[in-house]
């Protein structure tokens, strides 16, 4: 009986931007029913040679071959014809429209739309998926955010996906919803379906693929069989060099550090109830929430973004503090990185420099005009200081992987005026070195004085990194630790406060 052949092999791909090889000589292959796990730091090259599948982007040369012919798209439909299809990371649906209408938005359709017919083949997809207990003419705006991914899949299939590329599809997700996720891929690989799978999570690369490819700075760096794999050498083989603990150990924080920031009560109806806490100079304050506790509405509350606090009340550095608006957070000395990069966190079409000081732009210059020697000079600091690979300050941040965009976000807020840092998700969607390098440069500023806020749905970077964790649950604080405190006690605390529900 003969081999089966592969669904996609990518062979000997090359790819330049102007002066910059990003990818050289990089070569992949995908089984038809395999789900294989692609992984590298940010920059690695695993974004452009999926973007060059996808036809998003050309190569410059290199063989692609999709069920044993060779192909040469020209545009993303040339892609899709032949069964591909890629979700990116951020959730694409179209919120206003239904859920019949979300999966078979991308059908051919001649003359007036059969509205019957296409809530048929919704059903018919959804039930494939194992969720035809859906109704098709739900408005997809009224979905958990888990349930738009699964819609995203299913307009995929519907369009007769058979080469599916996923870019950290559980990356908002709480773990019960990338379960969901992870079941739904099983059921594609059983019929068939080849799934290439991009994540930073690297437990559950190892639960739900069956190989993985390494890249690292444009070149394959390894495979590996997840069964048989160390953690450790995949990182290895993703870093370049062996790689050490996450999180540095920290001396104790003295005892007399000041108080900055306290809140009292603090609540928004159906979101936050009647939170308490103390956070002090010099101190990484974690909090620990799955998706949809309260987690990712806590800073934003703070730091003004939505609007005056019904009830409770905030003092910042002894004085009394009403958050209204962002501005005024930003005046009273409190900094925001938001977990919504894409969307929230940087403009895309600006520079790497605009980026950075857009928050305190006057400060350089004379309070009429601003001085770009002095903007580029600051920026050239940071980019040295935090280790972000840019092209230099002019690079449109666009073109940055998704740990250097983050990076350049942190530093939008490192000024001597912010005595508050709030971090939300800080390192969603970052590979292993370049979360390493933020984890490092938190504590250094808390070493300097800074305190920080930490809120995060991942458990092991609020057990590893902070002084003192809480956990929300529901909006309210369910269970305070020390330094010390592990992932496992975390957990328990929030599964215990599920149980007692």
């Amino acid at each position: 009986m003969a081999a089966a052949l592969p669904r996609l092999h990518m062979q000997d791909i090359y790819k330049s931007f102007g002066p910059v090889q990003v990818l050289n000589g990089v070569s992949m292959t995908v089984m038809p029913g395999e789900i294989v796990a692609l992984l590298g730091s940010n920059g690695a090259g695993k974004s452009t040679l999926m973007k060059i599948l996808t036809a998003n982007y050309t190569k410059n040369a290199g063989e692609i071959r999709v069920n044993d012919k060779t192909t040469d798209f020209h545009s993303p439909r040339d892609a899709a014809r032949v069964g591909i299809r890629f979700l990116p990371q951020e959730i694409s649906v179209f919120p206003e429209l239904t859920i019949a209408e979300n999966i078979c938005i991308s059908a051919e359709s001649k003359g007036a739309v059969n509205w019957a017919d296409m809530a048929h083949r919704a059903v018919l997809v959804l039930e494939d998926l194992g969720f035809g207990h859906l109704d098709p003419q739900t408005l997809v705006n009224d979905l958990p955010v888990a349930e738009r991914r699964i819609i995203e899949i299913a307009r995929a299939l519907e369009g007769q996906a058979d080469i599916l590329v996923m870019d950290e599809p559980t990356a908002s997700l709480s773990e019960h919803e990338s379960e969901q996720i992870f079941t739904i891929l099983r059921r594609l690989k059983e019929r068939g379906t080849s799934i290439v799978y991009i994540s930073h999570y690297l437990k559950e690369v190892f639960e739900i693929s069956d190989r993985i490819v390494v890249l690292r700075d444009g070149l394959n760096a390894g495979e590996f069989d997840p069964k048989t794999a160390d953690v450790t050498a995949v990182v290895n083989s993703m870093l370049g060099k062996v790689a050490g603990s996450m999180f540095e150990d920290r001396p104790p924080l003295p005892a007399q550090s000041p108080v900055v920031l306290t809140t009292k009560r603090l609540t928004l109806p159906g979101k936050v109830e009647d939170v308490s806490f103390e956070l002090r100079a010099g101190e990484i304050m974690g909090v620990f929430g799955l998706i949809g506790s309260g987690v990712e509405v806590l800073g934003r509350l703070i730091f003004g973004a939505e609007g005056r606090p019904p009830a409770g009340t905030l003092t910042l550095r002894d004085e009394p503090y009403t958050p209204l608006s962002p501005l005024k957070g930003k005046e009273a000395g409190i900094g925001f990185v938001t977990a919504e990069r894409k969307t929230d966190g940087i403009m895309s079409d600006m520079s790497v420099r605009e980026n950075l000081v857009a928050a305190f732009q006057t400060d350089f210059g004379n309070g009429f005009v601003t001085s770009p020697a002095a903007e580029t000079a600051h920026t050239a600091k940071w980019i040295d200081k935090l280790g972000i690979k840019t092209a230099g300050p002019e690079q449109a941040i666009r073109f940055l992987s998704g740990g250097n965009q983050q990076k350049v976000c942190v530093a939008r807020w490192l000024n001597p005026k912010v005595k508050v840092l709030i971090l939300e998700e800080p390192t969603r969607g970052v590979d292993v070195g370049a979360r390493k390098d933020i984890y490092r440069q938190l504590v250094a500023f808390a070493r300097d004085g800074l305190a920080i806020l930490v809120l995060s749905s991942d458990v092991e970077e609020i057990a590893g990194l902070s002084d003192r964790c809480m956990v929300i649950d529901r909006g309210r604080i369910i269970a305070e630790f020390g330094a010390g405190a592990t992932p496992g006690d975390l957990m328990s605390a929030s599964a215990q406060s599920e149980t007692n529900s």
